[in-house]
């Protein structure tokens, strides 16, 4: 089984991915949160900063692009081979308002003629392997076998499903048997995405879905940072988190913008942790970074809470 690092934004920039994958290994690929390519097409210096060149990473990372125009994602294919990368993936399953009022993400599936021309394109074009992530449907899981057809048409290297739809955003149940229907009918390998939260459930997923060869965890990892590495230590996490702080310090020139920008993974770690609540509601309210500093250090100390099995 491989194992992926889902791209979640404002949580696994490339600061974060780095870090991770020093201090807790079993990751085999991440990916990371989507770019959007602009009529310019020219990276922005966030961008730059976001794709370093692949080599340097020391460990296998794909972009992700969010677009709906051929052009733009050709160019931004060209960009990562150029950078070192060797596939790139289309983010079809953003269930943003925002996003899929503009026809991209996930409101890509709601015109599968334009899809299908899309994919013709790019598919043709492309100077990189793309892989694409994808919803079931935008309102109902029963748009998916006709969303799968268009993408069986084309040489995918890899199709990544969240079985909801887009009108779930990320609540509701996992269509279970929608996914073992591309497992049926795929002619892309699939790896699968959601609520994964501990191996033992990626061992259930082998075992539901038989020839499964990959799945792709986001809100499990950042909770439980160390679960592919036999579970999150307390001092290694510790330390994880410490530099995280410095590092995103330096980036940012100020340990007060480092600290507001970790408080959203505090937001997956502090449930880790018996009796943290209290705890949790005075790190996010604090906007002192030595009080954060003091209190992070008092939720590190906390008896920690079994991982899930």
């Amino acid at each position: 089984m491989q194992y992926y690092f889902a791209p979640m934004e404002g949580l696994t920039d490339s600061i974060y991915r780095r870090l991770h994958h020093r201090y807790f290994p079993g990751v085999h690929r991440y990916y990371t949160p989507f770019f959007s390519p602009t009529i310019h097409h020219k990276p922005t210096a966030r961008e730059q900063r976001e794709l370093p060149q692949a080599d340097s990473a020391g460990f296998p990372v794909v972009p992700q692009v969010l677009t709906k125009e051929p052009a733009d994602f050709l160019w931004a294919a060209e960009l990562c081979r150029d950078l070192g990368y060797r596939q790139i993936n289309l983010n079809l399953g953003c269930p943003s308002g925002t996003v899929t009022a503009k026809g991209k993400g996930s409101g890509m599936l709601r015109d599968l003629d334009a899809l299908d021309r899309f994919l013709d394109r790019v598919c043709t074009a492309s100077s990189l392997p793309v892989s694409v992530k994808t919803r079931l449907g935008l309102e109902a899981p029963e748009e998916f076998p006709a969303i799968l057809a268009v993408y069986n048409r084309y040489p995918l290297e890899e199709l990544i499903i969240h079985p909801r739809v887009r009108q779930q955003f990320y609540k509701g149940s996992l269509h279970r048997s929608l996914f073992a229907y591309a497992m049926e009918h795929s002619r892309v390998k699939l790896c699968f995405n959601g609520e994964i939260r501990s191996l033992a459930q990626c061992a259930a997923l082998e075992k539901a879905y038989p020839g499964l060869e990959a799945v792709m965890i986001g809100r499990g990892l950042l909770a439980d940072p160390g679960m592919l590495s036999g579970g999150t230590d307390r001092e290694r996490l510790k330390s994880f988190m410490e530099e995280l702080l410095e590092a995103y310090t330096a980036a940012f020139g100020s340990s007060r913008n480092a600290m507001f920008r970790l408080k959203e993974n505090w937001s997956y770690l502090y449930p880790r942790f018996e009796g943290s609540e209290k705890l949790w509601k005075q790190l996010r309210k604090t906007t002192d970074a030595a009080q954060f500093r003091a209190i992070t250090r008092e939720i590190l100390a906390l008896p920690m809470v079994p991982a899930e099995h």
